[in-house]
């Protein structure tokens, strides 16, 4: 099978990821909760698609899809029940999302979708595949790595999707990995990190890395921070925001993060990833991992995109670079 199945393609990402895979020429379906939208975009396209919700029937919907790539957040609403359902129907899963706790769900379930030769990758998305990859190599340049810390820069307009799953990371709590183990932190301190214009205080939060960075270098201890800028995090009632920032919006204002490793030495190796706007970055790496993972670029159980693809993987997307310290 080589069909790739679009879960939430009528949202403001998924639809992007769906053009853009049907410019790609893949063997699409896109797929979600709403019959009239999907209806639509599935005409404009010229694409299959089905609906379903993704609860324990949502293994009937899965027939004949290889990969399944979901977009539909907040994805504590979604992810569960589509990996469980994906392990059951033998389907690779993909999605987007940041939310720590999706992760720790997909590492439960790695033996599990390990037996039924189904990987679950989640976080091929702005977070994690830069942050992840970079990791990989910043960590090389030290000996015996023992810390690592990651910021994010978030400037710009948010997506409604986006504002609610950061309600989600919010809800789970301040988290790092002490000693290799997810540990509350609930009175971390901020710290400044530089993104290229002088150093500015980043808040902890707990994004997906804490999960991810651990499988991908090995390192013990993790701790995850973000800088948010502008307007970039709304406030009231997120459901009535708008899909996301228009074409304008994305192009001024392009995504940053900063990822820095400690040694036993004492020594500290930084390096800063840049690339397009992470709206516009999501929707190619999200759809160019799920091309490599139908072309057989695999491995059953939990992953972690720097460790399926290598660390190079973040750089294969037009306009990313990399500065080290």
């Amino acid at each position: 099978m080589s069909t790739l199945m679009i879960y939430g393609a009528t949202g403001y990402t998924g639809r992007m990821a769906a053009e853009h895979a049907k410019g790609q020429g893949l063997d699409v379906v896109i797929a979600g909760r709403n019959a009239e939208k999907l209806q639509s975009l599935a005409a404009q396209l010229d694409v299959p698609y089905r609906v379903f919700n993704p609860d324990a029937q949502a293994t009937n919907a899965l027939e004949g899809i290889a990969v399944l790539l979901n977009f539909a957040g907040p994805f504590a609403q979604t992810a569960a029940a589509l990996m469980q359902a994906c392990i059951k129907a033998g389907v690779d899963y993909l999605d987007i999302t940041a939310e720590i706790n999706v992760y720790r769900q997909a590492e439960q379930r790695g033996a599990q979708a390990a037996g039924a030769g189904v990987m679950l990758l989640p976080g091929v998305g702005w977070d994690v595949v830069p942050t992840d990859c970079l990791a990989m190599q910043v960590a090389r340049r030290v000996q015996e790595p023992h810390s690592l810390r990651i910021a994010l820069q978030v400037a710009g307009s948010m997506s409604r999707g986006s504002a609610l799953s950061v309600s989600e990371i919010m809800d789970a709590g301040l988290l790092a990995r002490v000693d290799g183990l997810l540990v509350a932190t609930p009175d971390a301190p901020p710290r400044h990190f530089d993104f290229g214009d002088g150093p500015v205080l980043c808040a902890p939060l707990s994004f997906g890395d804490l999960v991810t960075a651990w499988h991908s270098t090995g390192i013990p201890d993790i701790a995850m921070y973000v800088h948010v800028s502008g307007d970039a995090f709304p406030h009231g009632d997120l459901s009535q925001l708008p899909d996301g920032p228009s074409v304008e919006q994305r192009e001024a204002h392009r995504a940053r993060a900063v990822v820095e490793v400690s040694g036993a030495n004492g020594r500290v190796a930084r390096s800063m990833i840049e690339t397009v706007n992470g709206y516009a970055y999501t929707p190619l790496v999200a759809v160019e991992a799920a091309r490599r993972v139908l072309e057989g670029d695999r491995r059953p159980g939990f992953e972690a995109p720097g460790r399926i693809f290598g660390s190079g993987f973040a750089e294969t997307i037009d306009g990313t670079t990399i500065s080290d310290d």
